[in-house]
């Protein structure tokens, strides 16, 4: 078997736009690479993959020697069909799908995502409110059509089970937390080291 991520990033310039009154635009794209480079990190230490690639319309701040596969327009869904029938043709068996902002998430989550896809064949990890996915793992060639966008929790769910999988759902911290509004960069925030750390005495920063 091999089993590689695979990671979805939006042109840079165009990403966490739900952010622009707290951060300007060069800031937004600073955050993204940030948050990227936090989620190359957490692949590079996960024991149970044999390799990760990217699925956007640009290569930017990715090395080299990591594939980027073009994003063909019509979607997120889209573009990571594409990317999964590009690693199909690479030999990928198993494949985890993971966004490129979860600034928290870790090697060893990335593995206990894995494990528990291993043992029923399908994983999902729902954002932090429960109704998103923030993750997932499946058989790489499998007919599954992803379902990204609101609600995608049940519809990924649904998904699954259509085509004769058998869903687990995996909840732990750094899979649960995506930065997509202002409280939700507070709380990355006020965590990390960062030159955009609220200070001490901000009445609105949220606690880790």
């Amino acid at each position: 078997m091999s089993c590689w991520a695979l990671v979805p990033v939006k042109r840079r310039a165009e990403g966490k736009r739900r952010l622009a009154q707290r951060l300007n635009a060069a800031e937004r794209v600073e955050l993204v690479r940030t948050m990227l480079a936090q989620t190359m990190a957490a692949l590079q230490a996960a024991k149970s993959l044999d390799g990760f690639a990217f699925v956007s319309v640009e290569r930017d701040t990715i090395p080299e020697n990591y594939p980027v596969f073009a994003d063909p327009g019509g979607g997120p869904n889209a573009a990571l069909d594409q990317g999964r029938k590009a690693l199909i043709d690479r030999g990928v068996t198993e494949l985890v799908v993971l966004p490129a902002d979860l600034p928290r998430v870790t090697g060893q989550e990335i593995d206990a995502l894995v494990e528990a896809g291993r043992r029923t064949g399908f994983a999902l990890a729902p954002d932090a409110g429960g109704t998103g996915t923030n993750a997932l793992y499946l058989p790489a060639q499998r007919p599954f059509r992803f379902q990204f966008g609101a609600g995608s929790r049940a519809r990924h769910l649904a998904e699954a089970r259509r085509i004769g999988l058998d869903p687990v759902i995996v909840e732990l911290p750094g899979l649960a937390f995506d930065v997509d509004d202002p409280e939700d960069l507070d709380r990355m925030l006020l965590c990390s080291e960062s030159r955009y750390t609220p200070q001490p005495t901000d009445p609105g920063a949220a606690s880790c």
